[in-house]
């Protein structure tokens, strides 16, 4: 091996590959761990623009990645934030029934919670459900206290200060434009120069499928980029909102829908819709850039997706360009909250991993190669599962004989 190489290149600097870099220079404290972002810091896409919820594991299908990961996240996520000082409250949340549809899914939702290994679920009629959330509307509701809060941008700059004090070196403005073998090794071309590594770890995140194929590896998918849109509640009308409010998932379509979260800092926002970005890092809804736009409506699986889904494609891009839309699906819940309530926030891009034949992937998913792990698939809640993700991909790492 190259004296000037790395034995484990990381690409990507969110939370879940910073995650993975920190347990492995604690795992490893002989090799030589790289982390590579593209950015002029960490955190800046998919980790620093989500809710910050410390997701519980209820919504997961029994037996799958983001139930078990989940669940074991939230606990270890509270640990973690604990040990480092860093802020956080398990505070609690309503998924609220506002139909007697609703209520009977409500039904399916804690045995999956059961299933998962949630303990403390509580289904709560019209009037105990108002001794938590006074405001609230809906006509039943599952109580769940094991979701909390935290600032993912300030877990992962602690996972980053970790690992780089254990040895690891993060280069900034990185950007991956290429790879070449050289000797047995991978040289990752970067826009801040080439770096040889024996072993690379792909957490790209909404690039993860073409730093994939980049690499050579056809990934079965897409990652198409979905902006999520929040409004802010006005401090005035915060005690409307003492938890988290969701709603009951629609299994008829494929985001949750718009709900109230109060953050860290203890402002209440209300959100996100689900609408179609034109570009990969389109924020605002001027973002567009042509190739990106091109790849997604050319691509196979979004057109069937479409063909779907359009109907509540269209009331998705009603609810972003009307604030009326916005605000009526948020009375759902909490029928007091006002237009004039409610103001312009900020908004994230999902990272959403889609197959050929129009299905969303649901699960996370990871692709091993030779000589590369590529980490297709973390949207929510892989930040609250971050913990043990990052286990995940260090054992898949250990068993491709890089330690």
């Amino acid at each position: 091996m190259n004296s000037s190489s790395y034995d484990i290149a990381v690409i990507g600097g969110g939370v879940v590959g910073l995650s993975f870099a920190m347990q492995a220079t604690e795992q490893f404290p002989h090799l030589r761990v790289l982390i590579l972002e593209k950015e002029a810091g960490v955190a800046r896409h998919q980790t620093g623009h989500n809710s910050g919820v410390i997701h519980s594991g209820v919504y997961y299908q029994p037996g799958s990645l983001k139930a078990r990961l989940c669940v074991a996240g939230a606990r270890a996520m509270v640990e973690f934030c604990s040990r480092h000082g860093l802020a956080h409250k398990v505070c609690g949340k309503l998924i609220v029934a506002t139909t007697a549809e609703e209520a009977v899914w409500l039904e399916d939702l804690l045995a999956r919670g059961v299933a998962n290994g949630l303990v403390g679920l509580r289904l709560l009629e019209r009037e105990e459900m108002r001794e938590i959330e006074p405001h609230v509307g809906g006509v039943r509701a599952l109580a769940v206290p094991s979701t909390g809060i935290t600032d993912y941008a300030r877990v992962t700059a602690k996972y980053a200060e970790i690992a780089v004090g254990r040895g690891a070196e993060l280069k900034t403005n990185a950007g991956v434009v290429g790879f070449k073998n050289s000797g047995g090794e991978v040289v990752i071309q970067t826009q801040a120069g080439d770096f040889p590594a024996r072993y690379v770890v792909n957490c790209a995140g909404l690039y993860s499928d073409r730093v994939a194929r980049m690499a050579g590896c056809d990934p079965e998918l897409m990652i198409v980029p979905f902006r999520g849109e929040y409004y802010d509640l006005s401090p005035a009308r915060a005690d409307l909102v003492r938890w988290l409010i969701y709603p009951v998932l629609d299994p008829q379509y494929p985001f949750l829908g718009v709900h109230f979260t109060r953050r860290i800092h203890g402002n209440v926002d209300a959100g996100p819709n689900a609408v179609l970005a034109f570009r990969r890092e389109g924020y605002r809804r001027t973002d567009f850039d042509l190739g990106d736009a091109m790849e997604t409506l050319g691509y196979a699986g979004f057109r069937a997706l479409a063909r779907r889904q359009w109907k509540y494609g269209v009331r998705e891009f009603r609810r972003s360009l009307l604030k009326r839309e916005f605000v009526r699906s948020l009375q759902r819940l909490v029928p007091e909250v006002r237009e004039e309530d409610m103001t312009p926030g900020g908004s994230g891009v999902r990272a959403q991993a889609l197959a050929a034949d129009g299905n969303l992937v649901d699960d996370f998913r990871f692709v091993p190669r030779e000589r590369f792990l590529h980490v297709l698939n973390v949207p929510s809640p892989a930040a609250t599962a971050s913990l043990p993700i990052g286990r995940e991909i260090l054992a898949m790492v250990r068993a491709a004989g890089v330690a």
